[in-house]
Formats: C-alpha cells, sequence, structure tokens
C-alpha cells in the first residue's frame, strides 16, 4: 500500500474490520467538525460522530466506490443522522449548555462579551433558519474549506450549481442579518 491509498484501505477493511481505525483516524476530525457547525454543541456532535462511523463500518461491506471521494460517502452518511437529529429536536426542544456559556474574547468589558455572544448566536439562528441544503454547503464550504467542486461532488451537484446556489444563499444571508441588524465584522463562528 502506498502512504495513503484509499481503495485498498477500504478493501483491507472490508477484509478486517480492525483496518477500519486507519480510515477513522483519517477522517474523524474533518466528519467530527461538519458535524459539529451543523449541530452547534460538542457533546451532540460527538455521539453523531461516533454514530456516523459506527453506521459506516456496519455498511462498509455494501460500500461501492463510484468514483466520488470516500468521504462524500461518509459526508453523506453525518448529513442523514444530523437531519434526523434535527428532526427529533423539533420534537422535544433542548438548550444546549454550549449556548449559555459566554466565550472568552480578547476584550475586557463583560458587556462587550455579551453583545458578541448575542451576535454570534443570532448569525447562528439565521443560519439554522436556512433551508438544509444551504446550510450543508455554508458548513461544507466554511467550516470545512472545500472547494466548489468538491462541495458538488458531496452534494451531488455540478460546480455551477453549487457556485449558484452559494452566491443566492450569500444574498438571502445579508439580506435576513441586515434585517436583525448584525454586524458581521464582530461575530465569532
Amino acid at each position: 500500500m502506498s502512504d495513503w491509498d484509499e481503495s485498498a484501505r477500504i478493501a483491507a477493511a472490508k477484509a478486517d474490520p480492525s483496518a477500519f481505525g486507519a480510515i477513522y483516524d483519517r477522517y474523524v476530525d474533518r466528519i467530527y467538525s461538519y458535524i459539529y457547525h451543523r449541530v452547534g454543541n460538542a457533546h451532540d456532535a460527538e455521539d453523531i460522530t461516533s454514530r456516523t462511523f459506527y453506521r459506516a463500518l456496519s455498511h462498509l461491506a455494501g460500500y461501492q466506490d463510484k468514483g466520488l471521494p470516500f468521504t462524500a460517502w461518509l459526508y453523506r452518511i453525518a448529513h442523514n443522522l444530523v437531519a434526523n437529529f434535527h428532526r427529533d429536536r423539533q420534537r422535544r426542544p433542548v438548550i444546549a449548555l454550549d449556548d449559555l456559556v459566554i466565550r472568552n474574547t480578547t476584550d475586557p468589558h463583560p458587556e462587550a462579551a455579551a453583545e458578541l455572544a448575542d451576535q454570534t448566536g443570532l448569525l447562528r439562528e439565521v443560519i439554522r433558519g436556512l433551508d438544509p441544503k444551504r446550510q450543508e454547503l455554508l458548513t461544507l464550504k466554511f467550516s470545512e474549506g472545500l472547494s466548489n467542486a468538491e462541495v458538488g461532488m458531496i452534494m451531488g451537484r455540478t460546480e455551477g450549481a453549487i457556485k449558484s446556489l452559494y452566491h443566492r444563499t450569500l444574498l438571502q444571508l445579508r439580506k435576513e442579518m441586515s434585517k436583525r441588524g448584525l454586524d458581521l465584522e464582530r461575530v465569532d463562528l
């Protein structure tokens, strides 16, 4: 095997599940980051990340290489679990403790920290108000730092369609944020 031969690693994990550890180690941080930015707190993100990899391992025998990176399959599993999570949360709303903690800032004034936390919360609320495809697009572009082509592969769209969706999403986000008077220069995502 070369330094990282994805096809060979997947074949090895299909034959011996203990070989899946190398795949897990390679992708866990990226998948966790994606999930964290979709659910908003570390505890739920850890839980969904573990379920993502458990499901991937459980269904690895049925995985077929269709010319997309293996991460596209992992992101799809994570996306489905996040969608289930949000659907369940709508039935039973919960306030996460992470949302109640004021973050450390370089500003020594508690009022400024509280204002920043409020603005950050409003921005997250606006983003969560977008349709799920637009939320996923923003997460993949900003949290994961993926290119339009990579986002297109994961979302099953062309690069041009992603550029168009991205542009429309930013316009919608800007309009909604200006309605709420958000100062984006001070908001920490």
